[in-house]
């Protein structure tokens, strides 16, 4: 067999195998989004947003969120540019370090994690100032900055219990370290997803009672009974309310802002049943399975570009391999986004089938926009970089579908 002959059957190999993943990863994504449902033929577009919010109201939400895009925009091309320059420069840092390649390498790693942070820094600072000035919160800028060091050292155990993991396959296997790598990664995001809950600062137990016993009652309708409910307390106007956790750490948490009185015990009641309906359809632990879906082409994407610096056995091809992840984590946001608003549509269907209490969610969506300045439709290119969430005139659209397929039979089909 000739040597050209011999590399052209290479070549198709690896096109037959690149295919062959390529279909497994498409079969595995369709799975995974028609495991998350939302009754077809709702019509969730064209409720004009004029009939619900005054036109002051939404020229000052459009405004006021308009600063958060170009604030979201200025720090990822401030975030590209410093990795490019530290991808750039920062592989003499190798040169110089006698902390061998695993400790060079977790060296290189923890200044990208400072970088981050720095980067962060200010456009954190104008974030709060933003909302400041709207009176949308009242944190101080020291809390902000320099607050969340559990969580900031949570990840950097993390990190730090990757780069020994990437270097230490590296070496082992060279050209394959991102499949075990990978699967390492996901298991990361998973110890990290159930140890979340215990990560979560200035939390107490739910106080009021019709709502403790509204958990309960809504928790057993679900199949999520034994899940608590906790209260953060927090600075801000912005209410809102996040579970996280899998098997024995599943937790509820409702921000304090969400029960000072401008929220009604029924409009809590359907975030408490969207939250637990995230639980009931396993929505953290499909959120691993995406994670896998992303991480597995990601760290092979990772693991090409890495070669050009020697590959990642070379402390020098960490700072290229950092830029090549922060780039890629931009490049899927969209993807996660419509994932996510695929996910937290269902969550709100399950409030409604749970509560049957359409008004209240109306309700709901509209007292969010106005307690957290939010734009209810959003411009379309803002909408799918950056909302994980289904606008606030679909989720209201989707609570007047639901009362809809209720009175009318012929609705249901």
């Amino acid at each position: 067999m000739s040597e050209m002959t011999a590399t052209r059957m290479g070549v198709r190999l690896r096109l037959a195998t690149l295919t062959a993943l390529a279909g497994a990863w498409a079969a595995a994504a369709f799975f995974l989004w028609t495991s998350t449902k939302v009754p077809d033929g709702l019509h969730l577009g064209g409720l004009p947003e004029q009939r619900f919010f005054s036109a002051s109201f939404l020229r000052r939400a459009e405004h006021y969120e308009q600063f958060g895009y170009w604030l979201w925009l200025g720090q990822t091309v401030a975030t590209l540019v410093v990795f490019a320059l530290y991808a750039w420069r920062g592989a003499r840092f190798s040169r110089e370090s006698a902390a061998g390649p695993i400790g060079t390498g977790m060296l290189l790693a923890m200044l990208g994690f400072a970088l981050v942070w720095l980067v962060s820094i200010p456009f954190t600072v104008l974030s709060l100032w933003w909302q400041r000035r709207y009176d949308q919160s009242h944190e101080s800028y020291v809390t902000v900055v320099f607050g969340g060091w559990l969580a900031l050292a949570a990840e950097f155990l993390f990190l730090s219990f990757a780069v020994l993991v990437v270097v230490g396959f590296a070496k082992w296997l060279p050209r394959a370290w991102w499949i075990p790598g990978a699967a390492v990664f996901v298991g990361l995001a998973a110890l990290f997803t159930f140890v979340s809950p215990y990560l979560v600062p200035d939390t107490h137990a739910l106080r009021n009672p019709d709502l403790r016993a509204a958990a309960a009652r809504i928790a057993e309708r679900e199949g999520v009974h034994g899940v608590p409910v906790e209260v953060q307390d927090v600075d801000t106007k912005d209410a809102n309310a996040f579970t996280t956790g899998i098997g024995s750490s599943r937790k509820v948490f409702l921000w304090s802002s969400l029960l000072d009185g401008r929220f009604t015990n029924r409009e809590i009641e359907v975030v408490l049943a969207h939250e637990y309906g995230h639980q009931a359809r396993d929505h953290l632990l499909k959120g691993i399975a995406w994670y896998a879906l992303f991480a597995f082409p990601g760290t092979y994407l990772i693991a090409v570009a890495a070669r050009r610096r020697g590959g990642m056995r070379e402390p020098a091809a960490m700072p290229l391999a950092i830029l090549v992840l922060v780039a890629l984590s931009f490049a899927a946001l969209p993807l996660e986004n419509a994932v996510s608003r695929h996910v937290e549509a269902e969550a709100d269907w399950m409030a409604l089938q749970t509560t049957r209490d359409p008004g209240a969610m109306q309700s709901l969506f509209r007292r969010f926009a106005s307690t957290s300045l939010g734009d209810p439709s959003p411009p379309t290119v803002a909408y799918l970089a950056f909302e994980n969430h289904p606008t606030l005139m679909q989720r209201i659209a989707m609570a007047r579908a639901w009362h809809s397929r209720q009175v009318s039979p012929a609705a249901r089909g």
